[in-house]
């Protein structure tokens, strides 16, 4: 658990649209299957995927409680309560930063603006994003985990990255 809590609790924060109690609800969710589904597990080496792929389970059974709640309204199920994503990889960007990196990161959005542009993608392409870039899964895992070929995989990040950096430019943060 020490070392799969942070990234598990960072994805499921971030397609589930920032809210920090959401992922914290979400995550002991999976913590209580993976540890009823253990052991079960036949091939250790492929805990990675096997994890993701119940936490996406418990998030999607979230989401369809939350749609099938007449007064959560579709934005606020498919968003969450909160304001963002990827805060985890953009404060990794950050927290390198000293003085003589100022420069040098003039250039790279900063928190609050992939936020921003991440939460304006539909959820397929934020959680491609989330799972490569954000907890650098290999395509093959991202492919297991969402259940989907990896050309499929491919299709969506080159999409994504293509919507992210439109949404990106329409706000006004880069070129």
């Amino acid at each position: 658990m020490d070392v799969w809590h942070a990234p598990l609790r960072r994805y499921l924060r971030g397609v589930a649209g920032g809210s920090p109690d959401l992922a914290d609800d979400l995550a002991q969710e999976t913590w209580v299957a993976v540890v009823r589904g253990l052991p079960g597990l036949r091939h250790p080496e492929r805990f990675a995927p096997w994890l993701f792929t119940i936490a996406r389970r418990a998030l999607t059974n979230h989401l369809r409680q939350a749609y099938q709640t007449p007064e959560t309204s579709p934005r606020a199920a498919r968003t969450g309560t909160g304001t963002g994503i990827g805060a985890g990889a953009a404060a990794d960007v950050e927290a390198g930063a000293g003085p003589e990196a100022d420069h040098a990161l003039d250039d790279v959005l900063t928190t609050m603006q992939v936020e921003a542009g991440l939460n304006d993608l539909p959820p397929q392409e934020r959680e491609v994003l989330i799972l490569f870039h954000l907890e650098d899964l290999p395509l093959a895992v991202c492919a297991q985990v969402l259940g989907v070929p990896t050309g499929t995989v491919k299709s969506r990040l080159h999409r994504a990255r293509r919507m992210l950096r439109s949404a990106l430019v329409e706000k006004g943060y880069g070129a």
